[in-house]
């Protein structure tokens, strides 16, 4: 494992963001099953390092854009998790007033400019954002998440040649968890994905999105070369979602085996396997990580419980925040 934060605290903040990410999301996931959020939610469990990794490279000002899967990206850029359950269930305090729910969440006050259900949506308003802060004249760095499957979108090529030719603070971020909804990414793709990127003379980057050192230690040196001006970037981090596509996708075996899914959630897991390296390092001890986990089980638990019985927007709402040309 690499490393790059250098000391305890910014270890166990990566830590207890990781735990925050899957408690969210295995709350997320009961929600469903229990038939109380509306809609479907797609699980980003198994994938925390990518979403930790590069957000504690991060400033606050610093944007983001999100994905259909990005319950992620939201909790590890500081989203709190009572306005989160809130948006899931459609709730006045979420933060879109409910309007959002599980795929539109944004959390414009710490940088995140909003998940898009549009597979590669967020392409144009990432490298919009960049060239923003590139005109401004602000350091503000911006990183756009996506999957693999975006890569097979033409929005991703256009902006990806306009942020090379402006030389704009963005980093392309591909999180490849091998599977494009239920089909294998060699079995759709051609070639490289950093071969793409490549192309446009963007320096891209392939790193092992299980390992969240490794992920933040890239991060920061490409944070760091894009606030000198030296952007764009591009990363493939090679990663895995333990779920299915979506919460309903429940039976996997017709496209990927339960052996291959048992082997990522054991041999590597994010969470598990830095927290080996932290006790082995002596940084922390077993007993405080788990300590570290119960407090954010109960504080997930306890938003849960606070967003089930907040109020629902009134009705007078509907139109609110709804964009409507003049008539």
């Amino acid at each position: 494992m690499s490393t790059a934060k250098t000391n305890t605290e910014d270890y166990l903040r990566m830590y207890t963001q990781m735990a925050r990410i899957r408690a969210f999301e295995d709350n997320a996931n009961q929600l469903y099953l229990s038939a109380k959020m509306p809609g479907l939610t797609h699980m980003y469990s198994g994938q925390e390092a990518v979403a930790v990794g590069i957000c504690e490279a991060l400033t606050k000002t610093d944007k983001i854009t999100s994905t259909h899967r990005g319950h992620g990206h939201c909790v590890a850029k500081g989203a709190d998790f009572k306005r989160m359950f809130c948006e899931l269930l459609g709730k006045e305090e979420g933060y879109c007033r409910g309007k959002g729910g599980s795929m539109h969440i944004a959390d414009q006050s710490n940088g995140n400019l909003g998940a898009n259900a549009i597979v590669g949506g967020s392409m144009g308003i990432a490298t919009g954002s960049a060239l923003s802060a590139k005109r401004l004249g602000t350091e503000d760095v911006t990183v756009c998440f996506f999957g693999d499957g975006a890569t097979a979108q033409g929005l991703m090529y256009e902006v990806m040649n306009m942020a090379a030719l402006w030389n704009l603070p963005v980093i392309y971020a591909c999180e490849n968890n091998l599977y494009g909804e239920y089909t294998r990414v060699e079995e759709t793709m051609a070639g490289s994905i950093t071969a793409r990127a490549e192309a446009f003379g963007i320096e891209a980057f392939k790193v092992d999105g299980q390992d969240v050192l490794a992920v933040n230690d890239l991060a920061q040196k490409l944070v760091a070369r894009c606030r000198k001006g030296e952007g764009p970037f591009f990363i493939e981090l090679e990663t895995y979602r333990y779920h299915g596509h979506h919460v309903g996708d429940i039976n996997r075996t017709y496209y990927r085996s339960k052996e291959e899914e048992a082997h990522w959630k054991t041999e590597r897991d994010p969470i598990i396997n830095f927290g080996k390296w932290l006790t082995a390092e002596g940084i922390t001890t077993e007993a405080e990580l788990e300590a570290i986990k119960a407090d954010v089980k109960t504080d997930a638990q306890a938003a849960v419980e606070y967003a089930l019985s907040a109020k629902y927007p009134d009705e007078a709402e509907v139109d609110m925040h709804v964009f409507a040309a003049n008539a």
